[in-house]
Parts: C-alpha cells; structure tokens; sequence
C-alpha cells in the first residue's frame, strides 16, 4: 500500500508540468491511474512469487551387466540395479520453520550362480517444526520413521530364513527440544525427551523375540534423548555432501549405551544427467544382536553399508 502511495504521487506531482488544459489534465489522470495499477499488479505478482516454501530433491538409477561366454578367466554373469529417491520440503516464513526430508532406497543384483539377492533398501522420513525463540534457535518438535521394502536375509548363514523384513523392523520416535541452524547448512536438533517404538510386525520374528522385543510381542517402547545433526551443502562446484548423525540414549535401559546412525550421501554431478555417488550408512545399535547361539545370546557389532555408483540422475 505504501508502495501504491508513492506511485500516485509522483505520478501527480509530475501532470503540471506537462499538461496544459483540464482535459489534458484529465488523460494524464487517467494515465497515471492505469499506471499505478500495473504497478500495483506487478508488485502482488512479484509477492506471490516468493513462497515460504522450498523443494529439493532427485531421483538416481544405477545399473551395472556382466555377461561371459567362454571366458577363460572365469567369473560369474550378473545384473544389478540400484534406484534412490531423496526429497527435501522446507517451509520458513517469520518465527515458524518446518524441514522434512524423505529417503527411499532399493537395490538388486542377480548372478548365474546365487540368483536374485538384496543389496539395498531403506524408507526414510522425518519432520521438525520450531517455533524461533532467539537468534538461530528454535523450540521444537520432530519426528522419524523407518524401515524397509522387503526381506533381508543373512547370506553367509542362510539364503532362506529371513532376518528382517517390512515393519520387522520398524521405527518411530517423536521428541521435543531445541533446533539451532546457525547456517543455511547445518541444522543442530537437541530432543532431551524422545520416544522410540520398535515394531517387529512379523510373527516369526516376534516368537523369535527379534529386535530385542519380548518374545511374542510387536513393540519395544523406550524413552531418552536424541542429538542429531545434519549438514547438506556443496563442497565443491558439482561435489554435493548430505550427511545425518543420530545419537540416542534410553533413559530407561543401560543409558550408558549409545546407539548412533550415521548416514553420508556423496554425488558428483559429470554431466547435466549423469552423476557418481557414493552413500555409507553406520549403525550401532545395542538391541540389534549378531552371533546368538543356543548358548550364548550374541552382541551388538558396527554395522556398515556402502553403495557406489555411476547412473542416470534428475533433479528436482
């Protein structure tokens, strides 16, 4: 409004001087009324335009082909696919700040000799709201989920009975406390009160008591604090850096022990189309157990997983 003020103004202040009768008068009036109407339009266009809301993300497939005939050096035919889907959908607008990001992952390879087996696979989401209380700093509550598409099986030991599968495990934790982004690429998220569910929806891994669940039960409930932190930046020209750092505690059993999820996600953009990217994920999580036996119970172990590739690739 201030803005249409100053338009009329100068517009009016600017007819004496050129107009020399009334009806001269007149259709400068006139002019200067269309005028500041454009301008006023172009301004309400201009506003509407910057959105407090931001999306970014991008979709990769990765594909690899081996085929042999004959080949005296030996080897083993195979195919394998990797596809990734990563989104981010941010709103920030006054003292209100609301990020959300979501991960989705899946990948095969096929060869001659062990047939069709899984080498990826993760669903991810999250979401944080903060409500600014000082500069940089938010009061705020989040939220996570995942798990994955399909059955994971332990190969070395058995390529028939599964250890894990859709919402076996599954998890999902709420939390508040406070969000410092002290820049526009680093986000701190501190949740002092958190609660964590594990689901186990399978009924052989239930009986099982798989997850540390209670043999025969679905849920783990478990109430701690969380930290996480985030950075999502471009290191350097087309080399583009999204890493995720969880730690939690379980105020409610062995707080001592810390379980921590590490994620890193490198892509080198070679062409416009054609990108190299590499992601490790780290976990360390004290329910999740390897080695049982009928005697001994087993322990928990670092658990890494790296994904390298070459493929198609679209922003978004």
């Amino acid at each position: 409004m201030k803005k249409i003020y100053l338009y009329l103004s100068v517009a009016l202040f600017a007819i004496p001087a050129t107009a020399q009768t009334p009806e001269d008068i007149t259709d400068d009036i006139s002019e200067a009324a269309q005028a500041v109407m454009e301008l006023a339009e172009a301004d309400a266009t201009a506003a509407q335009a910057i959105s407090p809301w931001k999306g970014d993300g991008n979709t990769s497939i990765n594909l690899s082909q081996t085929s042999l005939s004959n080949w005296n050096a030996g080897g083993d035919p195979s195919i394998a696919v990797n596809a990734a889907f990563n989104y981010e959908l941010d709103y920030k607008k006054g003292k209100h700040l609301w990020t959300n990001r979501l991960e989705l992952a899946y990948g095969i390879n096929n060869t001659a000799s062990n047939g069709t087996r899984k080498t990826n696979d993760k669903i991810y989401f999250s979401s944080n709201y903060g409500y600014l209380l000082a500069s940089k700093l938010y009061i705020s509550a989040t939220a996570t989920f995942n798990t994955q598409f399909a059955k994971g099986y332990d190969y070395a030991v058995s390529s028939t009975d599964y250890t894990s599968t859709f919402m076996a495990p599954g998890y999902l934790s709420g939390g508040i406390g406070l969000t410092y982004a002290p820049t526009a690429w680093l986000t701190l998220i501190v949740s002092p009160a958190t609660y964590r569910a594990t689901f186990v929806c399978d009924d052989k891994l239930s009986l099982a008591g798989a997850f540390s669940v209670t043999p025969g039960k679905r849920l783990l409930n478990e109430f701690g604090a969380n930290i996480r932190a985030e950075v999502n930046t471009t290191i350097w020209k087309k080399l583009s850096l999204y890493t995720r750092l969880d730690f939690y505690s379980n105020y409610l059993d062995k707080p001592q022990n810390i379980d921590v999820n590490w994620d890193i996600q490198l892509n080198y953009a070679l062409t416009s189309w054609l990108t190299a990217n590499l992601q490790v994920n780290m976990i360390y999580d004290d329910n999740i157990l390897f080695g049982a036996t009928d005697d001994t119970p087993g322990s928990p172990r670092l658990q890494i997983k790296e994904v390298l590739g070459i493929g198609l690739q679209a922003n978004f």
